[in-house]
Protein backbone atom coordinates (compact mmCIF):
# COMPACT_ATOMS: atom_id res chain seq x y z
CA UNK A 1 0.00 0.00 0.00
CA UNK A 2 3.14 2.38 1.13
CA UNK A 3 4.53 1.66 -1.99
CA UNK A 4 1.73 2.22 -4.29
CA UNK A 5 0.80 5.23 -2.49
CA UNK A 6 4.16 6.65 -3.34
CA UNK A 7 4.24 5.58 -6.80
CA UNK A 8 1.31 7.61 -7.43
CA UNK A 9 3.49 10.50 -6.78
CA UNK A 10 6.30 9.44 -9.59
CA UNK A 11 4.55 11.23 -12.57
CA UNK A 12 3.25 14.17 -10.73
CA UNK A 13 7.02 14.86 -9.71
CA UNK A 14 8.88 14.75 -12.72
CA UNK A 15 6.29 17.71 -13.88
CA UNK A 16 6.99 19.32 -10.63
CA UNK A 17 10.41 19.03 -10.84
CA UNK A 18 10.04 20.14 -14.54
CA UNK A 19 8.08 23.48 -13.51
CA UNK A 20 10.61 24.19 -11.03
CA UNK A 21 13.41 24.25 -12.97
CA UNK A 22 11.57 26.70 -15.35
CA UNK A 23 9.70 28.86 -12.94
CA UNK A 24 10.90 32.40 -12.93
CA UNK A 25 13.62 31.77 -15.18
CA UNK A 26 14.39 33.02 -18.80
CA UNK A 27 13.71 30.14 -20.75
CA UNK A 28 10.48 27.91 -21.31
CA UNK A 29 10.52 24.30 -21.69
CA UNK A 30 10.86 24.47 -25.20
CA UNK A 31 9.44 26.75 -28.01
CA UNK A 32 5.61 27.19 -28.52
CA UNK A 33 4.56 25.92 -32.04
CA UNK A 34 2.94 28.12 -33.94
CA UNK A 35 -0.73 28.08 -33.59
CA UNK A 36 -0.54 25.92 -30.13
CA UNK A 37 -2.90 26.39 -28.04
CA UNK A 38 -1.79 26.69 -24.41
CA UNK A 39 -3.38 26.34 -20.89
CA UNK A 40 -3.40 28.74 -18.11
CA UNK A 41 -3.67 28.58 -14.53
CA UNK A 42 -3.82 31.62 -11.97
CA UNK A 43 -3.42 30.89 -8.32
CA UNK A 44 -4.17 33.52 -5.92
CA UNK A 45 -2.71 32.66 -2.50
CA UNK A 46 -2.38 34.48 0.56
CA UNK A 47 2.04 34.78 0.23
CA UNK A 48 1.78 34.17 -3.68
CA UNK A 49 0.48 34.67 -6.81
CA UNK A 50 1.38 31.59 -8.95
CA UNK A 51 1.08 31.28 -12.78
CA UNK A 52 1.04 28.20 -15.09
CA UNK A 53 1.41 27.39 -18.65
CA UNK A 54 0.69 24.38 -20.21
CA UNK A 55 0.33 22.63 -23.72
CA UNK A 56 -2.57 20.69 -24.83
CA UNK A 57 -1.39 17.39 -23.23
CA UNK A 58 -1.17 18.68 -19.89
CA UNK A 59 2.90 19.33 -20.04
CA UNK A 60 4.46 22.45 -18.60
CA UNK A 61 6.05 24.96 -21.02
CA UNK A 62 6.08 27.69 -18.14
CA UNK A 63 5.24 29.27 -14.88
CA UNK A 64 6.03 32.34 -12.68
CA UNK A 65 5.17 33.50 -9.20
CA UNK A 66 5.25 36.99 -7.32
CA UNK A 67 5.19 37.33 -3.47
CA UNK A 68 2.11 39.58 -2.10
CA UNK A 69 -0.30 40.21 0.50
CA UNK A 70 -3.07 41.08 -1.81
CA UNK A 71 -5.25 37.88 -0.73
CA UNK A 72 -6.14 36.89 3.14
CA UNK A 73 -7.58 33.10 4.12
CA UNK A 74 -8.35 32.49 0.56
CA UNK A 75 -10.37 35.85 -0.14
CA UNK A 76 -8.89 38.72 -2.31
CA UNK A 77 -8.37 41.74 -0.07
CA UNK A 78 -6.63 44.17 -2.37
CA UNK A 79 -8.34 43.53 -6.15
CA UNK A 80 -5.78 46.02 -7.32
CA UNK A 81 -2.69 44.91 -6.18
CA UNK A 82 -3.98 41.39 -8.02
CA UNK A 83 -4.17 42.29 -10.87
CA UNK A 84 -0.88 44.75 -11.37
CA UNK A 85 0.66 41.22 -9.76
CA UNK A 86 -0.60 38.93 -12.33
CA UNK A 87 -0.40 41.66 -15.39
CA UNK A 88 2.87 41.36 -14.27
CA UNK A 89 3.32 37.64 -14.48
CA UNK A 90 1.51 37.81 -18.10
CA UNK A 91 3.38 40.47 -19.65
CA UNK A 92 6.58 38.44 -18.35
CA UNK A 93 5.47 35.37 -19.95
CA UNK A 94 4.04 36.47 -22.98
CA UNK A 95 7.80 38.17 -23.52
CA UNK A 96 9.40 34.57 -22.66
CA UNK A 97 6.89 32.67 -25.14
CA UNK A 98 6.85 35.25 -27.13
CA UNK A 99 2.73 34.70 -28.04
CA UNK A 100 -0.42 36.16 -26.01
CA UNK A 101 -2.00 34.57 -23.98
CA UNK A 102 -6.00 34.91 -24.22
CA UNK A 103 -7.58 32.48 -21.55
CA UNK A 104 -6.83 31.28 -18.03
CA UNK A 105 -8.31 29.74 -14.92
CA UNK A 106 -8.55 30.29 -11.30
CA UNK A 107 -9.06 28.94 -8.26
CA UNK A 108 -10.92 29.47 -4.52
CA UNK A 109 -10.99 27.63 -1.54
CA UNK A 110 -14.09 25.52 -1.13
CA UNK A 111 -17.08 26.67 -0.13
CA UNK A 112 -16.20 29.97 -0.09
CA UNK A 113 -19.05 30.76 -2.36
CA UNK A 114 -20.29 32.10 -5.67
CA UNK A 115 -19.13 35.70 -4.08
CA UNK A 116 -15.60 34.74 -4.15
CA UNK A 117 -15.31 32.89 -7.63
CA UNK A 118 -16.84 35.89 -9.26
CA UNK A 119 -13.39 38.21 -7.44
CA UNK A 120 -11.05 36.01 -8.68
CA UNK A 121 -12.33 35.68 -12.17
CA UNK A 122 -12.66 39.59 -12.17
CA UNK A 123 -9.25 39.97 -11.10
CA UNK A 124 -8.10 37.41 -13.94
CA UNK A 125 -10.12 39.28 -16.60
CA UNK A 126 -8.70 42.74 -15.52
CA UNK A 127 -5.10 41.33 -15.99
CA UNK A 128 -6.09 40.89 -20.01
CA UNK A 129 -7.66 37.17 -20.53
CA UNK A 130 -11.00 35.59 -20.70
CA UNK A 131 -11.72 33.20 -17.26
CA UNK A 132 -12.77 30.23 -18.39
CA UNK A 133 -13.30 28.86 -14.96
CA UNK A 134 -12.98 29.01 -11.29
CA UNK A 135 -12.38 25.52 -9.22
CA UNK A 136 -11.85 25.00 -6.05
CA UNK A 137 -8.58 25.01 -5.10
CA UNK A 138 -8.13 20.98 -3.77
CA UNK A 139 -10.11 19.62 -6.37
CA UNK A 140 -7.84 21.20 -8.94
CA UNK A 141 -4.76 19.34 -7.10
CA UNK A 142 -6.38 16.12 -7.18
CA UNK A 143 -6.73 16.64 -11.37
CA UNK A 144 -3.11 17.41 -11.60
CA UNK A 145 -2.47 14.25 -9.10
CA UNK A 146 -4.82 12.46 -11.17
CA UNK A 147 -6.73 10.88 -7.59
CA UNK A 148 -9.45 8.74 -8.34
CA UNK A 149 -10.24 7.99 -4.23
CA UNK A 150 -8.18 9.59 -1.96
CA UNK A 151 -8.23 12.89 0.62
CA UNK A 152 -6.37 15.45 -1.03
CA UNK A 153 -5.01 18.27 1.50
CA UNK A 154 -4.64 22.01 0.44
CA UNK A 155 -2.85 24.03 2.63
CA UNK A 156 -1.91 27.31 1.39
CA UNK A 157 -1.27 30.34 3.55
CA UNK A 158 -4.84 31.08 4.62
CA UNK A 159 -6.49 27.86 4.65
CA UNK A 160 -6.70 24.35 5.07
CA UNK A 161 -8.76 23.06 2.10
CA UNK A 162 -9.69 18.97 2.60
CA UNK A 163 -11.55 17.14 -0.61
CA UNK A 164 -12.61 13.54 -0.27
CA UNK A 165 -12.67 11.53 -3.45
CA UNK A 166 -13.81 8.11 -4.28
CA UNK A 167 -14.23 6.47 -7.48
CA UNK A 168 -13.54 9.71 -9.83
CA UNK A 169 -16.36 11.65 -7.50
CA UNK A 170 -16.11 14.20 -5.02
CA UNK A 171 -18.12 13.17 -2.23
CA UNK A 172 -16.70 15.76 0.61
CA UNK A 173 -15.21 19.52 0.82
CA UNK A 174 -14.59 21.50 3.60
CA UNK A 175 -11.88 24.10 4.23
CA UNK A 176 -11.09 26.11 6.99
CA UNK A 177 -9.18 29.11 8.30
CA UNK A 178 -5.92 27.39 9.06
CA UNK A 179 -2.99 27.85 7.24
CA UNK A 180 0.90 29.51 6.58
CA UNK A 181 -0.63 32.67 7.32
CA UNK A 182 -1.37 31.54 11.21
CA UNK A 183 1.94 29.62 11.35
CA UNK A 184 3.50 33.04 11.27
CA UNK A 185 1.28 34.91 13.60
CA UNK A 186 2.32 31.86 16.07
CA UNK A 187 6.42 33.10 14.67
CA UNK A 188 5.41 36.26 15.06
CA UNK A 189 3.87 36.68 18.44
CA UNK A 190 6.25 34.05 20.12
CA UNK A 191 9.57 36.39 19.29
CA UNK A 192 7.72 39.41 19.12
CA UNK A 193 8.10 40.03 15.27
CA UNK A 194 6.19 41.99 12.59
CA UNK A 195 4.80 39.50 10.46
CA UNK A 196 6.99 39.99 7.10
CA UNK A 197 10.27 38.98 9.66
CA UNK A 198 8.17 36.14 10.68
CA UNK A 199 7.82 35.26 6.91
CA UNK A 200 11.37 35.36 6.38
CA UNK A 201 12.30 33.19 9.18
CA UNK A 202 9.60 30.74 7.90
CA UNK A 203 11.52 30.63 4.44
CA UNK A 204 14.91 30.69 6.38
CA UNK A 205 16.19 27.43 6.12
CA UNK A 206 19.27 27.77 9.07
CA UNK A 207 15.63 28.21 11.02
CA UNK A 208 13.81 26.15 10.18
CA UNK A 209 14.15 23.76 13.19
CA UNK A 210 13.02 26.33 15.77
CA UNK A 211 10.34 27.86 13.59
CA UNK A 212 8.97 24.30 13.60
CA UNK A 213 8.80 23.59 17.00
CA UNK A 214 7.07 26.53 17.52
CA UNK A 215 4.16 25.91 14.76
CA UNK A 216 3.57 22.22 15.68
CA UNK A 217 0.92 22.85 16.98
CA UNK A 218 -0.65 24.78 14.10
CA UNK A 219 0.19 21.57 11.73
CA UNK A 220 -1.16 19.43 14.18
CA UNK A 221 -4.48 21.50 13.75
CA UNK A 222 -4.47 21.10 10.43
CA UNK A 223 -4.50 17.24 10.99
CA UNK A 224 -7.57 17.50 13.45
CA UNK A 225 -8.95 19.71 10.92
CA UNK A 226 -8.52 16.78 8.40
CA UNK A 227 -9.96 14.23 10.24
CA UNK A 228 -12.88 16.12 11.46
CA UNK A 229 -13.83 16.46 7.94
CA UNK A 230 -13.24 12.90 7.25
CA UNK A 231 -14.95 11.51 10.73
CA UNK A 232 -11.84 10.26 11.44
CA UNK A 233 -11.03 7.62 8.82
CA UNK A 234 -9.77 9.75 5.56
CA UNK A 235 -9.81 8.33 2.12
CA UNK A 236 -6.44 6.88 1.40
CA UNK A 237 -4.00 7.73 -0.14
CA UNK A 238 -4.05 10.96 1.60
CA UNK A 239 -1.88 13.68 0.15
CA UNK A 240 -1.02 17.02 1.22
CA UNK A 241 -0.30 20.49 -0.84
CA UNK A 242 0.62 23.50 -0.72
CA UNK A 243 2.94 25.96 0.35
CA UNK A 244 2.83 26.22 3.87
CA UNK A 245 4.15 22.15 3.73
CA UNK A 246 7.42 22.95 3.16
CA UNK A 247 9.27 21.64 6.21
CA UNK A 248 11.12 18.41 6.61
CA UNK A 249 9.21 17.24 9.80
CA UNK A 250 6.01 18.58 8.19
CA UNK A 251 4.54 15.20 7.41
CA UNK A 252 5.90 12.77 9.95
CA UNK A 253 4.02 15.64 12.66
CA UNK A 254 0.79 15.67 10.32
CA UNK A 255 1.03 11.74 9.90
CA UNK A 256 1.04 11.05 13.20
CA UNK A 257 -1.64 13.52 14.33
CA UNK A 258 -4.06 12.18 11.65
CA UNK A 259 -2.67 8.81 12.78
CA UNK A 260 -2.82 8.24 8.73
CA UNK A 261 0.18 8.20 6.83
CA UNK A 262 0.15 11.04 4.22
CA UNK A 263 2.53 12.15 1.15
CA UNK A 264 3.75 15.13 -0.43
CA UNK A 265 4.95 15.94 -3.44
CA UNK A 266 7.85 17.55 -4.35
CA UNK A 267 7.75 21.33 -4.34
CA UNK A 268 3.88 20.91 -3.51
CA UNK A 269 3.07 24.50 -3.93
CA UNK A 270 2.89 24.19 -7.15
CA UNK A 271 0.34 21.56 -7.49
CA UNK A 272 -2.26 23.16 -7.18
CA UNK A 273 -1.57 25.84 -9.59
CA UNK A 274 -0.70 23.15 -12.91
CA UNK A 275 -3.97 21.59 -11.48
CA UNK A 276 -6.02 24.84 -12.16
CA UNK A 277 -4.64 24.99 -15.29
CA UNK A 278 -6.07 21.63 -16.58
CA UNK A 279 -9.49 23.10 -16.26
CA UNK A 280 -8.18 26.17 -19.32
CA UNK A 281 -9.90 24.44 -22.66
CA UNK A 282 -13.07 24.12 -24.19
CA UNK A 283 -15.85 21.94 -22.64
Amino acid sequence: MVQRNRNLLTQANQQLQQFAQVVNGDKAVRPVRKGESLRVGVDLGTSSIVMVVLDQDDQVIYGNFEYDHAVRDGLVVNFMDSVRILSRLKEQTESILGVPLTTACGAIPPGTGAGSAKIVANVIESAGFICRKVVDEPTAAAQFLRVKSGTVVDIGGGTTGVSVFKNKKLIQVSDEATGGFHMSLVVAGHNGWDMDTAEQAKRDPAKEDDVFALIRPVVEKMATITSDVTAGSPQEPVIVVGGAINFKDFIDTFSKALGTPAYKPDFPQFVTPIGIAMYDHDT
